[in-house]
């Protein structure tokens, strides 16, 4: 008996049909990843709330579900707690994981500003993620604002 036989140009033709479907399917199909975060935050010679009062400390931030590529901010309010005015700085630490500042940026607005005795202020804290965030999923850190004389 006869077997039928496969001409190679038909099967170069349902190899590239193939192919075409699947770079096709992939350009429809999209990914997405949340990265979920905490973070602590003190205060160095000033106070850092979460009222414009002054009233409630702020302890922690919450970011929520970050997404690669996004950019959230967080309002706190600073109040000098000294006798003498200051000049306000920020400061990260105790990533973790450790390579998770590879991927996330901590930035504030307030960088430099000279806050006087017992005034307060509002201050923005923006944490960017990076498009490619690796196999990030999670993450946490210190923020730490400093008022230095």
């Amino acid at each position: 008996m006869n077997k039928p036989q496969i001409s190679l140009g038909v099967v170069i033709a349902l190899a590239t049909a193939g192919l075409f479907l699947t770079v096709i399917s992939a350009g429809v199909l999209s990914d997405s990843q949340t990265v979920p975060s905490t973070g602590q935050i003190s205060g160095v010679n000033v106070g850092v709330y979460t009222d414009s009062a002054c009233t409630v400390n702020c302890t922690s931030i919450s970011w929520g579900n970050v997404a690669p590529g996004t950019t959230v901010t967080r309002t706190i309010y600073i109040k000098n707690t000294g006798n003498i005015a200051v000049t306000l700085s920020m400061a990260t630490s105790g990533w973790n994981p450790s390579n998770a500042n590879n991927y996330l940026t901590q930035a504030w607005d307030r960088s430099g500003y000279t806050l006087g005795q017992g005034a307060s202020i509002s201050a923005m804290l923006t944490l960017t993620a990076s498009a490619n965030t690796g196999s990030l999923t999670s993450f946490s850190y210190n923020i730490v604002i400093t008022g230095t004389q």
